[in-house]
């Protein structure tokens, strides 16, 4: 679930947090990344079970309506109880792995916060996707897949209000949104009739390598940071050190440390994954920036003999 880029941003905004809070216990800073990359994957399973929610209130409002006097634009369409009925919804309502992993983490968050549900319900009830999906004559798997992936992207995870209840709630779930929600679509659109409760709850990393890689790049940054620090001098000359703005300052230490300590990541690699970074998280003039320093620094290596590389690479 998580690639090497989101690792690579998550020891990012250790070393961030580290810098702004004054505190340099590593040990600290490990627990920190440690909790931080797990907890992407409770941002995971709680948009997840969001699905299964929805299910749960949409079957909520059918048994409401059978005892109706008044008849709605709900009793207008040819089976009213279509969505609860969709096969993708129901593989995620009915998963007993993803609740096993609500449970053991005490995940209760929308049995506590049910206004949510019942705000997305609403906007996804009145939504024109709802009810093209409800009105036309389609029954197939794909049909079913497709209207919750397109209710996803479109209602779901654009919600403001949802985005705002995970931002207060951790504040490092601001950046892993985007991702997770990225993530999840890709899941869903490779979802087969046939997939079952562990395909919709993949592993959070490919293998212990990940976290081995994570908790190196974090020590190796912050115990050599005069290093790095002296390997940035001299190479940004019309830049005092003071004036590189913090993240870039990150960005910068975290790609030399790999370029000269990671010798199974191939040279190309690092530098294309810490440029992506910077675009993403710093300004476009420091993005050229970094990019300019860090191949300057890739050549002087090279040409010193430093840059050592071995085996086929992992990115």
């Amino acid at each position: 679930m998580l690639t090497r880029r989101h690792i690579r941003v998550k020891v990012m905004q250790c070393i961030y947090a580290l810098i702004q809070s004054k505190d340099d216990s590593l040990v600290k800073q490990e627990k920190f990344l440690r909790m931080s990359i797990e907890n992407m994957y409770v941002l995971y399973l709680l948009i997840l079970s969001l699905l299964a929610e929805l299910h749960r209130m949409a079957e909520k409002h059918v048994g409401h309506a059978s005892k109706k006097y008044v008849a709605t634009e709900e009793d207008n369409y040819p089976d009213r109880e279509k969505f609860t009925k969709n096969r993708l919804l129901l593989q995620i309502a009915n998963n007993a792995s993803l609740k096993n992993e609500l449970s053991k983490r005490k995940l209760n968050n929308w049995y506590l916060n049910e206004e949510y549900i019942k705000i997305l319900y609403k906007e996804i009830v009145a939504s024109d996707i709802y009810k093209e999906y409800m009105t036309n004559a389609k029954d197939s798997y794909e049909n079913d897949r497709d209207v919750i992936i397109q209710l996803f992207k479109e209602i779901i995870a654009p919600n403001e209000k949802i985005y705002e209840y995970f931002e207060d709630d951790k504040l490092t779930w601001v950046d892993d949104f985007p991702i997770v929600n990225t993530y999840l679509v890709k899941r869903l659109k490779k979802a087969t009739e046939n997939s079952g409760d562990k395909f919709f709850l993949p592993a959070l990393l490919k293998d212990a390598q990940d976290m081995d890689y994570a908790n190196d790049l974090l020590t190796k940054t912050l115990l050599n940071d005069a290093k790095w620090e002296k390997e940035i001098e001299g190479k940004t000359p019309n830049w005092d050190n003071d004036r590189i703005a913090e993240i870039d300052s990150i960005i910068l230490k975290m790609a030399i440390c790999e370029l000269l300590n990671f010798p199974s990541i191939p040279e190309k690699v690092t530098l294309n994954e810490y440029l992506e970074i910077a675009k993403e998280y710093s300004t476009p003039k420091s993005s050229i920036f970094i990019n300019g320093v860090l191949d300057k620094l890739a050549k002087e290596y090279k040409t010193e003999g430093r840059l050592q590389k071995i085996g086929r690479g992992l990115q």
